[in-house]
């Protein structure tokens, strides 16, 4: 038996009688739908937008090649990427890189102070160019601003671990590698042993990297880049540090950090290199001659007029011969407006604040560029967090071994022990820190921090850049030298900033009675 229902409305049911039915506002759902989502829109205005999204895989190689070849090419030439890539250096590295921390701890749990220095000693003097680089070329240091410049340059960086005799006096070192030298459109699909390459690297079936193929590691050869025959270099993965910033789910290979940055950084280029033109040709003000009907030189006559100026001086002209003066006026106050947006938008590309990398401090108060300057440390923290993971840590993991096996020494003669060397594998990275923006203020409350337990004497000690234990042993030792020179108690208090005078015990002296 079949049944009707009566008709509704988005109210209720279809009124009866003489009542006036009630009008629907729903909207049918693919309406509502496309009102969700402006970006969603397929229409003129949006016609070059993608709308199928594409792998990672194919993302690197359609562009990775091009971006990188733009790259180093605005690197060369535009003064606001040679900037950025100064200040990634110079915030992530450092003038003296990423610090060593040697932590190692007895069983009691208090750091072994000889241990730890006898293994900072010998990580800094294989930190030096002659040990650390297979070439004996660039220092510890150099190597990972080296490995900064590379990233944001042309997106990532690859280091080749040498080993044995070749590699210096520690028996370890590290080769640079051109990142190109891998190519990134190099791939074969699924093989027999369920391996495949994807942008020069081999992966097993989980993604876990393999080997790294390159066009050549040898330096004498110039062609690098030229790999016609596939004849490549099979370097295992264990041999090689590749690092950089995975933005996608999958990513193999990395990409310049420059990359959204750089159409507008070579529009702005081209923009300035006319406007410079523009201002020199209106710089040097000039004009034409004309002559009037019937007068001047035939057509076959090679004769010109010329007139020199001269200040306070005019010049007669010849009967018939009229002056027409060309005098452009660009570029005019439009320059500094546009310029200074495409910088902005620049900036946000790059990840630093406008006037840094413009070094444009006009209309600035001390709180605005104060807030810039602490947001974009946090990013810079972030990235020397991401450049101890990729490079630092991996190549202290394979130098502690061996340097342990050749022999680290204490100052008694004694080596440390390769047995113990979970023991000594504790480690903390110092990365650079910054000056106080405003140091009068920022150590009150630093202080005041400490003092309502809030953070320690150590960690505002690591926020300055130093490491706590080196500071409290140079004060112990400053302290001690100062007894030793028979300067008393209550002086050395005052010139550690305590306040003297007391009753004893750290009371306030009592009154005169």
């Amino acid at each position: 038996m079949f049944g009707f229902l009566k008709p509704t409305t988005a109210h209720g049911p279809e009124p009866t009688g003489g009542e006036k039915p009630r009008t629907s506002r729903m909207l049918p759902m693919g309406r509502i739908m496309a009102r969700m989502f402006q970006a969603g829109k397929q229409d003129r205005l949006q016609s070059e937008w993608p709308t199928m999204p594409l792998p990672v895989d194919d993302i690197v190689r359609r562009n990775q090649r091009v971006l990188v070849a733009r790259s180093r090419e605005q690197a060369v030439n535009n003064d606001y990427a040679r900037s950025f890539l100064r200040m990634a250096r110079q915030n992530i590295v450092g003038p003296r890189g990423v610090q060593l921390q040697a932590e190692p701890r007895d069983t009691n749990g208090r750091i072994d102070n000889l241990a730890a220095d006898a293994i900072e000693a010998a990580f800094k003097e294989w930190g030096k160019a002659q040990n650390c680089d297979v070439a004996g070329v660039q220092s510890w240091r150099a190597l990972q601003g080296l490995a900064v410049t590379s990233t944001a340059r042309d997106g990532e960086f690859m280091f080749i671990k040498i080993f044995g005799p070749a590699a210096g006096p520690f028996g370890f070192a590290l080769q640079a590698m051109d990142p190109q030298r891998c190519p990134p459109d190099f791939d074969e699909n699924r093989r027999r042993d369920g391996t495949f390459i994807r942008s020069g690297i081999e992966f097993n079936k989980y993604g876990r990297p393999l080997a790294y193929y390159f066009t050549t590691t040898d330096e004498e050869e110039t062609q690098v880049y030229s790999y016609g025959g596939r004849r490549f270099v099979r370097v295992p993965a264990d041999r090689v540090i590749h690092g950089f910033l995975r933005e996608f789910t999958g990513q193999k290979r990395g990409l310049p950090w420059m990359g959204s940055a750089l159409w507008r950084m070579n529009q702005l280029k081209g923009f300035e290199d006319a406007a410079l033109v523009n201002a020199r040709v209106a710089a040097a003000k000039g004009g034409f001659f004309e002559w009037q009907e019937g007068y001047g030189p035939d057509l076959d006559e090679d004769e010109e007029l010329l007139m020199e100026a001269e200040a306070g001086a005019f010049q007669e002209l010849p009967a018939g011969v009229r002056f027409k003066e060309w005098n452009p006026q660009y570029p005019q106050g439009e320059y500094a407006a546009y310029v200074k947006a495409m910088l902005r938008g620049i900036a946000a590309g790059l990840g630093v604040a406008y006037n840094n990398l413009a070094n444009d401090l006009e209309g600035v108060n001390f709180s605005s560029i104060r807030q810039g300057a602490l947001d974009e440390r946090e990013a810079w923290k972030e990235l020397q967090e991401w450049l101890i993971e990729s490079l630092i840590e991996p190549v202290f993991m394979e130098w502690l071994p061996r340097a342990l096996l050749w022999g680290i020494e204490l100052p008694n003669g004694a080596a440390l022990r390769p047995e113990r060397i979970e023991k000594y594998r504790a480690v903390v990275w110092q990365p650079r820190r910054w000056a106080w923006i405003d140091p009068k203020s920022e150590v009150a409350a630093a202080v005041a921090s400490k003092n309502n337990l809030l953070t320690s004497p150590g960690q505002i000690i690591r926020d300055t850049g130093r490491d706590p234990d080196t500071v409290w042993r140079e004060l112990a030792a400053d302290i001690a030298a100062m007894r030793t020179a028979g300067i008393p108690d209550e002086f050395i208090m005052q010139a550690m900033g305590q306040k003297t005078g007391g009753g004893g015990n750290g009371q306030p002296p009592a009154e005169d009675e």
